[in-house]
């Protein structure tokens, strides 16, 4: 019997909390519009691949082998090129931003390859814009390995050559690896700032005093304002998974099931850190800044979304390893790209766990029925 009034009014409470979120049209906003509308931006917004390359090619030489090279360039997929004629125009193009780099194919390129020497080429690039001048490097290095093998014969060829192949992103794509990195930074963003807001809110509106005034437990009142963000994180979970596949073009090759213990774990811990927040700050401003600083800024910048954990100094890796977001970054990504692998997934659903533990553990210490806290 009491078991059973005890679920009554979890289930009570519960509906409550439903009913409040249904009021609250920043609610929708939250979990339907602004996952929706951070995945478009980090899918089509943010990017690593190089796309096509600006690039000036002053040919001083006008030799069969240079206007041989100058072609290879033209006709390449990486390049764009522009035929200047002079170093000043070059320097003006490159600092109006017209191209990113200068092939310079020096006056006696054919000259010193007649007589077996070693031609000498410059590839001059934008030092504002680093990733960009590696990429004009490396592509121009190959290009010209692959021009001096074809056209200067066998001799000029490497004896050994290299086929690269990308596994689990075979076309190296950055959107393939971006998106899923994207919806853990946004299922971070949710979590927190869903639930840093519900007891906050509930303080400022002076709803607390009637809610301690009633017989529920604080297992009841965490359990009812757990349960339905918690449905809402999971539903805004599947609309990015969804998205993500049919949108973005992002393999899936794991398991739905994988896919719901992983979310699951790794949205209890958020919504443990967002609860925390708002059980320990009572104003709605201060808890939802909280939110945004202790969620979604870590989240963005030491998950592994975009910057490599591994590149990192030592304090900020060891900082990452604290942080759950991390961990589900690794497995969704492992999740999409590779498929069900559990020597990824349980160490990472371990720490998840034992963090969500945690987290809601305290939101419990602190929950206690008396105004005077």
């Amino acid at each position: 019997m009491k078991k059973s009034l005890w679920i009554q009014q979890l289930m009570a409470l519960v509906g409550k909390e439903f009913q409040q979120i249904v009021r609250d049209p920043s609610s929708y906003l939250v979990a339907g519009v602004l996952p929706f509308i951070f995945l478009l931006l980090f899918g089509y917004g943010i990017t690593l691949d190089a796309g096509v390359l600006r690039l000036a090619v002053l040919d001083q030489s006008g030799g069969r082998h240079a206007l041989s090279l100058a072609a290879d360039f033209a006709h390449s997929p990486w390049f764009a090129t522009r035929p200047v004629g002079d170093m000043d125009t070059a320097a003006e193009y490159m600092r109006d931003s017209v191209v990113q780099g200068v092939l310079v194919i020096r006056q006696d390129f054919d000259a010193v390859l007649e007589r077996g020497g070693t031609g000498v080429l410059q590839v001059l690039v934008d030092g504002t814009e680093p990733n960009t001048a590696q990429y004009i490097q490396s592509y121009s290095q190959g290009l010209i390995t692959a021009w001096q093998a074809a056209t200067l014969g066998s001799g000029a060829a490497a004896p050994v050559s290299l086929e690269p192949r990308f596994w689990y992103n075979p076309a190296a794509k950055s959107v393939q690896f971006l998106v899923p990195g994207a919806i853990t930074v946004i299922m971070t963003l949710i979590g927190t700032l869903l639930t840093s807001l519900v007891f906050a809110r509930e303080w400022e509106r002076g709803t607390m005093e009637a809610m301690f005034a009633t017989p529920v437990s604080r297992m009841q009142l965490l359990l009812g304002k757990l349960i339905p963000y918690f449905c809402m994180g999971m539903f805004s979970m599947a609309l990015c998974a969804v998205a993500a596949v049919t949108l973005f073009a992002v393999p899936f090759r794991g398991s739905v099931a994988a896919l719901l213990l992983l979310s699951s774990v790794f949205m209890c811990s958020a919504l443990g850190q967002g609860l925390f927040i708002s059980v320990t700050l009572r104003g709605q401003l201060v808890a939802a800044e909280a939110g945004l600083f202790s969620g979604f800024l870590p989240a963005l910048l030491l998950s592994g979304f975009v910057f490599d954990i591994s590149s990192m100094p030592l304090a900020l890796r060891v900082l990452t390893r604290l942080l759950p977001v991390s961990y589900f970054n690794t497995c969704l990504r492992t999740l999409f790209l590779t498929g069900d692998v559990w020597a990824v997934f349980l160490p990472s659903l371990a720490f998840m766990g034992l963090l969500a533990v945690v987290l809601l553990g305290l939101v419990y210490k602190n929950l206690v029925k008396r105004l005077d806290v």
